[in-house]
């Protein structure tokens, strides 16, 4: 079992050290807005799932320099960085305010690419134009956020659109040969080990070029925390998790790029599973667990 991590990929593809940094571009969501819904999926922050963002009272041009200061120590002056558009969904808004926003991220000098995090429901041809037209000047990325392929799943977490919406926005994106990065949570309430790994293998087959796997969290004031507390669903422990990440990556062929293997929520708004917390600790079992399984091969 090989599997691709991002760092190798940003090595190889930009051969220099790469960061992202998360921006917050002040937009909203159809499943908040009213449009679909107002109450948001029943898993997301406050802060739409961009709880590690800028602030969207600064521009992007300061929001990149906030966070180049941020990792400074780390990379020092020599690095480059992605742009990553978390907060909410980052493609619901007029073509003409999205066109300013993203121009003003890829303009800048030490941006390689972009990375936009939105709903597969939120990309019209206008929009889908744009991206192709920026994927011209740097690389354009996204990230939709489909999570589950199970139609009860979808509806408990309140999605609010069906799987056929994903399959479509992906022949689009991939006819203008845009990079695709579908996130899948794992320990979703009412998921087998099963249901999950169904999930993984349709997205491996629908022409993904990343995948995001995503431990469930559960945060404060989010309708989850609800069911969570009433002791409607227990979080994975954390050899389940590292066990059922191993499976997924024996079906995640070696040309699809592992973004990110687990995930951490805000400390601060973290209810479960708490042994999430210690992001460091999982990692490193995450990787032993990978080479052991590799070893025994």
């Amino acid at each position: 079992m090989n599997y691709y991590s991002l760092n190798n990929y940003l090595k190889d593809t930009f051969h220099t050290k790469v960061y992202k940094i998360s921006i917050n571009a002040g937009f909203t969501c159809p499943n908040r807005d009213g449009t679909l819904d107002t109450r948001g999926c029943i898993f997301c922050s406050g802060a739409g799932s961009g709880d590690f963002s800028g602030s969207s009272s600064l521009s992007i041009s300061e929001q990149i320099e906030e966070g180049k200061k941020r990792v400074a120590s780390k990379i020092g002056n020599d690095g480059k960085y992605i742009a990553y558009f978390q907060a909410f969904t980052n493609t619901y808004a007029p073509v003409e305010k999205l066109r300013t926003i993203y121009e003003e991220a890829i303009n800048h000098p030490d941006i390689v690419a972009i990375s936009i995090g939105t709903r597969p429901d939120c990309l019209p041809p206008d929009v889908l134009d744009l991206l192709e037209e920026l994927n011209r000047l740097k690389p354009v990325w996204v990230e939709l956020g489909l999570q589950t392929i199970h139609e009860n799943t979808a509806g408990y977490i309140r999605r609010c659109y069906p799987l056929e919406t994903y399959d479509d926005a992906m022949k689009e994106l991939k006819k203008r040969g845009i990079t695709v990065i579908t996130h899948i949570i794992l320990g979703l309430p009412g998921e087998s080990e099963k249901d999950m790994l169904e999930s993984v293998k349709y997205v491996v087959n629908s022409g993904i070029d990343g995948i995001k796997l995503q431990l469930l969290h559960v945060l404060k004031n989010t309708d989850l925390a609800k069911d969570y507390e009433i002791g409607k669903f227990e979080c994975l422990e954390m050899d389940e998790y590292i066990s059922l990440v191993v499976k997924c990556l024996e079906i995640i062929p070696d040309n699809i790029v592992i973004h990110r293997m687990t995930g951490d929520g805000d400390k601060k708004i973290l209810i479960a599973p708490e042994w999430s917390g210690d992001k460091k600790h999982v990692l490193n079992a995450l990787t032993k667990a990978i080479q052991m399984h590799q070893s025994s091969i």
